[in-house]
């Protein structure tokens, strides 16, 4: 092999190294900027996704009505199957749900419609105790905040034992036994709505104040008119005092 054949060889090898050695910078550089396991998207469709921690514990789902998922409770299913809850789910640190934002809303052939919306948080091991939402049956509205107390008594068993009751043939002893599932807990209801704020269905604007057992003692509205008052309520549901009217009844 003559010198010329040779140089020519090692200025080939050279140009290779040198281009090797760019790409190679700029895959680097690439890697080095972009974090592994990251993805960025400009725009995506998707039916369901599943927020999950590192042990596959559910902490978020996101989903359409088909894929929607049913109520669960440290990582198993209860209550009724899913497909009808679309919207975001949430669980807590066991896997279990505590909370959510729901929505829905359409006009039926009949020309009426529904509409409802709820961002709702859950009691630890119970239901919802914290809730804002909209319900709207064809123009009847219901708009607000509401605060709850509930009963000491686990929902997942709760619903087990009602689901096992209901499943036995229809006599006094089952209704008798459905009633005492559902009774209050040492004197504390199943669930007592104690502060509503908001607009009711016949569009006052209202603040209600009500005792442990969700019976409302005190109420301050804005009626339709525009008229405002604050009434005392007893037990029995019936106004006790009012302002401005200050007569006692």
């Amino acid at each position: 092999m003559d010198d010329r054949r040779l140089a020519r060889r090692v200025r080939v090898l050279e140009l290779y190294s040198a281009v090797s050695t760019c790409v190679l910078l700029v895959l680097a550089l690439t890697a080095f900027r972009r974090q592994p396991g990251r993805a960025r998207f400009t725009e995506m469709d998707v039916e369901r996704i599943n927020v999950v921690e590192p042990d596959g514990k559910l902490r978020m789902v996101i989903a359409n009505r088909p894929r929607s998922i049913g109520p669960i409770y440290k990582g198993k299913e209860f209550g009724y199957k899913g497909g009808n809850r679309p919207g975001i789910i949430f669980f807590n640190d066991e896997g279990s749900e505590n909370g959510g934002l729901g929505f829905s809303g359409a006009r039926g052939t009949d020309g009426t419609y529904r509409a409802s919306s709820q961002l709702a948080f859950d009691q630890y091991d119970s239901d919802q105790i914290l809730y804002l939402s909209y319900t709207d049956q064809n123009g009847v509205r219901r708009t607000g905040l509401t605060v709850a107390d509930r009963a000491e008594a686990n929902i997942f068993d709760l619903v087990q034992a009602r689901d096992s009751l209901q499943k036995l043939p229809a006599s006094p002893a089952r209704d008798s036994a459905l009633q005492a599932l559902v009774a209050p807990r040492n004197g504390v209801p199943l669930m007592a709505q104690r502060v509503f704020l908001g607009r009711d269905p016949a569009k006052s604007a209202v603040v209600n104040l009500s005792d442990p057992q969700g019976k409302p003692r005190l109420r301050l509205v804005v009626d339709s008119t525009g008229r405002a008052r604050v009434e005392f309520l007893g037990a029995d549901g019936r106004v006790t005092y009012s302002l401005p009217d200050s007569a006692r009844r």
